[in-house]
């Protein structure tokens, strides 16, 4: 049996973290290492804390690389350093608790890869009030059957109805087969009333686009060769990768901040641990003046008033779990 590769110890501004089983092969189809995944987060260190900044943050963990077994981490992992900030977050269903990580530095977020973690996915709500959501998420989830040129057309769509709100969406790959948009919003609303928006938004990109476009809820009912827009992905303790966030597949792919006049061009499958960190150096953050630009969802719930009062129903939200 192969002896476990020596620890080593990063330095992370003011922290020491230490990386046990460096060698480790997390990402079997390009070979690369628990040290790999480590350093690549440090090469894109300002862009993931802006990401992850502040908010309850769920976990991929993968303690033998990606392919084995995933855990799902919503409390934060034993054996925490004193410095690792957290934020109590609940859930209603069960009455439960959990002690949630938190980033406000790198160290956290290189801490938790020493944990094995691969995919950070934090909430659209920050620690100062968990209840009130300042992100709101769209995304663009393919059917099985649906080609990305239909997914990337359908994220022009969602441009323009962005534009006439007099919103900023800042895009990004999923690091699968889909794209993410973001925006941001006044802390004003609870959950329920920001999945209200989103699910208006949503309609409103299927009217123009009806031939590419599903916001049918049931996943069985829907057309297997259309975009889902996922108005869901608003309601409490539902998260994405985020931007930034490397995703557990065998090629290391990373949900990456990409450009409007990138949509029509982008290749989800360049975006890699490899070579995310030279884009990085060369364009920075792209999402970095995301808090600059604040959207009032004040029409979008205008909208949602009309296509109820018009017969349209909201789902049910799902259940709070814990």
């Amino acid at each position: 049996m192969a002896s476990a590769s020596p620890a080593f110890e990063l330095e992370v501004g003011d922290r020491v973290v230490r990386i046990s089983n460096p060698d480790r092969v997390y990402f079997p189809k390009i070979g690369a290492t628990k040290r790999d995944l480590a350093e690549y987060y440090l090469t894109v260190g300002d862009g993931i804390v802006r990401a992850l900044r502040e908010r309850p943050c769920m976990l991929h963990r993968y303690p033998t690389g990606v392919g084995g077994a995933k855990v799902h981490q919503k409390r934060l992992p034993n054996g925490a350093p004193p410095w690792i900030e957290t934020v109590r977050v609940h859930f209603p269903r069960f009455n439960r608790t959990a002690d949630e990580l938190c980033v406000t530095e790198l160290a956290h977020v290189i801490w938790a890869v020493q944990m094995s973690t691969v995919e950070f996915h934090p909430w659209n709500s920050r620690r100062a009030d968990t209840e009130k959501p300042d992100e709101w998420r769209i995304d663009l989830d393919p059917m099985p059957e649906c080609p990305f040129e239909r997914v990337q057309r359908v994220a022009g769509v969602a441009h323009e109805v962005l534009d006439e709100l007099g919103a900023v969406g800042w895009p990004k790959t999923s690091g699968g087969d889909g794209l993410h948009v973001y925006v941001r919003i006044r802390p004003d609303h609870g959950f329920g009333e920001v999945r209200r928006a989103a699910l208006a938004f949503a309609r409103e990109v299927e009217r123009r686009a009806p031939a590419d476009v599903t916001t049918t809820w049931w996943r069985r009912d829907r057309d297997p060769s259309k975009v889902f827009v996922d108005f869901n992905q608003n309601a409490r303790d539902h998260t994405i990768a985020s931007a930034y966030s490397v995703r557990g597949t065998p090629d290391a792919r990373v949900s990456t901040p990409i450009r409007w006049d990138e949509v029509t061009d982008v290749d989800p499958r360049a975006f890699t641990i490899r070579t995310v960190p030279a884009r990085f150096a060369d364009l920075g953050d792209l999402h970095a003046g995301i808090d600059d630009a604040v959207f009032d969802l004040a029409p979008l719930l205008e909208w949602a008033d009309r296509d109820e009062r018009e017969g349209a129903e909201t789902p049910p939200e799902p259940d709070l779990g814990g």
